[in-house]
């Protein structure tokens, strides 16, 4: 459980955090020079809003949304967060604990060493799917030296047939998300039936 910091102030920790680039304390940004400092879209700013990594910004006189040195200072530590693999759910969590005043300072490494974990099992699964990579490109080298020219090799047939026990495993070069979404794909009535 984030621990309560003493005499915090809402957004200090970005405002003397990050002192790289041009953010000038007490001075407001247009979306557009918001989002050119910072490096990104002026639709990533409204997508950072709606997911709450940023507070709405004030709007001026003339209606248009006035963003604080501070937001600046925000983005770029969301970028970065989200550079070395925390997701957006993660950080809007962590972000809306700093600002309640909170330290979720363990939390945030603990979900860094989680992916620190997760990351040298994927490369693990990589560095196995290299070699096996590696294998079947031999094999259909073999193949395709002994096809006529014009004729089929079935080389993609062939990985069902000298692999038949991980036709089901998905790669690990697919993103994560759709690895998740195919491994929830209903199973077909063909293989309903097939394990009866």
């Amino acid at each position: 459980m984030p621990q309560k910091r003493p005499n915090s102030r809402t957004g200090s920790k970005f405002r003397s955090g990050i002192s790289s680039g041009a953010i000038e304390p007490g001075r407001s940004y247009s979306a557009g020079e918001c989002a050119r400092l910072a490096g990104v879209s002026t639709d990533t700013l409204r997508y950072y809003e709606r997911q709450r990594l940023l507070p709405a910004p004030p709007r001026a006189t003339n209606g248009y949304r006035r963003y604080p040195a501070e937001a600046l200072a925000r983005i770029r530590v969301i970028r970065s967060a989200l550079a070395v693999g925390f997701s957006v759910d993660e950080l809007a969590q962590i972000l809306g604990a700093h600002d309640r005043g909170l330290a979720p300072c363990q939390h945030v490494r603990q979900l860094a060493a989680s992916k620190f974990e997760a990351l040298g099992s994927r490369i693990r699964e990589l560095q196995h799917l290299r070699t096996a990579l590696r294998k079947t490109i031999d094999d259909w080298d073999q193949r395709l030296a002994k096809t006529p020219s014009g004729r089929r090799a079935a080389l993609l047939e062939s990985l069902a047939e000298a692999r038949p026990s991980v036709s089901r495993q998905l790669s690990p070069l697919l993103a994560p998300a759709l690895r998740r979404k195919l491994n929830q794909q209903p199973v077909s009535d063909n293989d309903a039936n097939g394990r009866q």
